[in-house]
């Protein structure tokens, strides 16, 4: 009976080594290769681009709308809780003020300067909003939803062939937008009757 008692010590004690040794080399304690975060998301980028259909295409943007949402860190995605709570509210101050001290805290989360970029323009400070979309755009070139945000400053502003160019953007990394291919095809048309 002490053996058993023994061998369970030990195993217990081994547990969090294993743990540890499995984040090191990327295997569960089951010894099958952990995915990484970016090789996840570089994943669904291919499936997204190979969606044939719009319903497919969104149940895969909707897996990287979750990726991109993991901070990593507790007190950022509590911030970041808080400020869409404020949102719903329309507290836009409360909000910006949580937002804010996301950017400072984790200035590599490309999903802060994303939300902080969509409040700016429910405000309507599309300069403030094309800043945080450059972040953005800088830590995930392939941000469908900053790239969105992108088109549509720049058709309300009136730049309509810059906007075009960035529905363009959009749709080479998620061809079955629907939103896009629409506005694409409308600036399409309004830029062919006045003869670009």
């Amino acid at each position: 009976m002490r053996n058993v008692f023994a061998i369970l010590t030990v195993i217990l004690a081994a547990l969090p080594l294993a743990a540890a040794l499995a984040q090191t080399t990327g295997r569960s304690s089951t010894g099958i290769a952990a995915e990484e975060p970016q090789a996840r998301v570089d994943r669904l980028f291919d499936e997204l681009r190979r969606a044939r259909n719009e319903q497919a295409a969104e149940r895969v943007a909707s897996r990287l709308r979750s990726e991109w949402a993991r901070s990593g860190s507790a007190s950022v995605d509590l911030l970041m809780q808080w400020s869409q709570e404020a949102m719903k509210k329309e507290d836009n101050a409360v909000a910006m003020d949580f937002l804010d001290q996301v950017v400072m805290l984790a200035p590599d989360y490309a999903e802060g300067w994303n939300r902080r970029a969509t409040l700016h323009f429910t405000m309507e400070n599309y300069s403030k909003s094309m800043a945080d979309i450059g972040r953005v755009l800088r830590l995930e070139p392939r941000h469908f939803g900053a790239l969105g945000g992108m088109a549509t400053i720049l058709k309300n502003t009136g730049h309509k062939e810059a906007a075009m160019h960035a529905y363009e953007r959009v749709l080479n990394v998620y061809p079955m937008m629907r939103s896009a291919q629409t506005e694409l095809g409308n600036l399409a048309d309004e830029l062919a009757g006045q003869g670009i």
